[in-house]
């Protein structure tokens, strides 16, 4: 298996299927999964399972205890993006680096204002036109994972599979 290249951060994510989803392409895409406590659910929830399948045993997850403690494991603060609606530039405007930290907010709220006004040139939104307050949070971590792994790789032909 290669390094990871990407950290896939979820503060206080709520709902266990949207987490178990987003571990599935955290396997997918081999990135680190963080998930940053209070969680909304116990890491035993059957949604959660469920939605992650049998690919649980490919993910590298890494637990924060809060949001302070996970803003103390990062070294290099530059290599943070934040995704939310209240931020200012779309997020193909974003300059990703190898072992960048992808960071999401919980399901009912997103990220903290405070963090978004903290680190705002280092904060996205994705596009939306239709009726909808915000996009379900596997949908955005998938748009924004794999638009960050084709900033990084000029194409994905090396990972086709090879026949």
């Amino acid at each position: 298996m290669s390094k990871p290249i990407l950290n896939i951060v979820l503060v206080e994510p709520e709902i266990p299927p949207n987490t178990g989803n987003i571990a599935r392409l955290c396997a997918a895409t081999n990135s680190i999964l963080h998930l940053v406590h209070p969680l909304g659910f116990n890491t035993d929830d059957k949604a959660l399972k469920r939605a992650g399948l049998d690919y649980w045993k490919f993910v590298e997850i890494v637990h924060h205890n809060s949001l302070d403690d996970f803003l103390d494991y990062i070294k290099d603060k530059s290599k943070m993006f934040l995704f939310s609606t209240r931020a200012n530039s779309p997020y193909t405007q974003a300059k990703f680096v190898k072992d960048s930290y992808l960071l999401f907010g919980k399901e009912t709220y997103g990220l903290p204002r405070w963090l978004i006004e903290k680190y705002f040139n280092q904060s996205f939104f994705i596009p939306m036109w239709g009726k909808t307050r915000s996009l379900n949070l596997s949908t955005a971590v998938g748009i924004v994972t794999y638009h960050a792994y084709s900033q990084l790789f000029s194409n994905f032909k090396n990972f086709l599979p090879k026949n």
